[in-house]
């Protein structure tokens, strides 16, 4: 499994966009406020228990009616910090969902059982999984699902988001610093997932312009005597109709597009490293490895596994 996901997320008390500060704002005002009424209530059930324990002349302690000013308080303060923090939740409901008007997104991310789907508009760069954005930029996102309900949700980044079949939601999202961000699906959407996480690479503005640059490329093509084998396999398979690849005549829709998959740091949606060992035991039994993902099992060999994982490996 992929050992720097494993199964935490980033922490929403680490802020790294100024979405996710105004989130963190309001959580520590409630968890203030909340801590405050704990210890009302501790200290006032400590102080009865204590000051009218069980006495040998079993004296009833007095009873107060009719005390006005008590009931204002008892009443008054709760009320107060209802209609506080009503307005600062939405305050910051605005801050974080402003209208995005004429604005066109700057990434259309969807959900699939059990992946992402990544594609930036003006290009022609449909990618899966990890998520590259640039930092310093408002990125409007537009959120989609392909099948079910998913939930998009980066703790570090901001808001959660459902993505809606035949919905198109939106989400902004500022991001402080380059890092990578992580997250994962928060809407149960079936059998994996647990293994629908997300990835979101954060670039400085010129990295990402490469990165742009690099991936509007077609895929680069095999080689090696290995990877040419595995080419012609995927492309005479039924990889080729589930799958695409750019500059080939692969041209699938149903799974991710694969054209620079061997960039990918990991795959099956964080689930493994991208590592050549991995393609290999994904390919030989992918139900076995991530049981009900949508990929069949398909009788290869292990010298046909072993050339489409060569394959899939360099494409960069």
């Amino acid at each position: 499994m992929h050992e720097t996901l494993g199964l935490l997320l980033s922490s929403i008390f680490d802020p790294s966009s100024p979405q996710a500060r105004k989130i963190v704002g309001l959580d520590y005002g409630f968890i203030a406020a909340a801590s405050l009424v704990l210890l009302l209530v501790v200290g006032l059930t400590l102080f009865i228990t204590i000051r009218y324990r069980f006495k040998k002349d079993d004296t009833e302690p007095n009873q107060i009616t009719g005390n006005r000013r008590l009931e204002i308080l008892m009443v008054g303060i709760p009320l107060l910090l209802v209609i506080g923090f009503f307005f600062w939740s939405l305050n910051t409901m605005s801050a974080i969902l402003p209208e995005h008007g004429n604005h066109k997104p700057d990434v259309i991310i969807t959900g699939h059982q059990w992946w992402w789907q990544a594609t930036y508009p003006g290009t022609s760069i449909n990618t899966a999984n990890e998520i590259h954005l640039p930092v310093g930029k408002k990125i409007l996102m537009q959120l989609e699902a392909a099948d079910v309900i998913h939930d998009w949700w980066v703790p570090s980044l901001g808001g959660k988001m459902d993505m809606i079949p035949g919905m198109h939601n939106f989400l902004w999202v500022t991001i402080d610093k380059p890092g990578i961000y992580e997250g994962a699906c928060s809407e149960f959407c079936g059998q994996q997932h647990a293994w629908m996480r997300i990835r979101v690479i954060a670039q400085t503005p010129a990295d990402y312009k490469k990165w742009l640059r690099e991936h509007e490329l077609n895929a680069t093509k095999p080689t090696d005597t290995l990877a040419k084998l595995g080419a012609a396999l995927f492309m005479n398979a039924s990889c080729s109709e589930c799958h695409s690849i750019r500059g080939t005549n692969a041209n699938g829709m149903q799974g991710p597009d694969l054209t620079h998959f061997g960039s990918r740091q990991t795959m099956l949606a964080g689930m493994m490293d991208n590592t050549t060992k991995n393609i290999d035991k994904w390919l030989t039994d992918p139900q076995k490895v991530k049981p009900g993902a949508h990929m069949p099992r398909f009788i290869f060999g292990a010298d046909s596994v072993h050339a489409l994982a060569a394959y899939l490996k360099q494409l960069k």
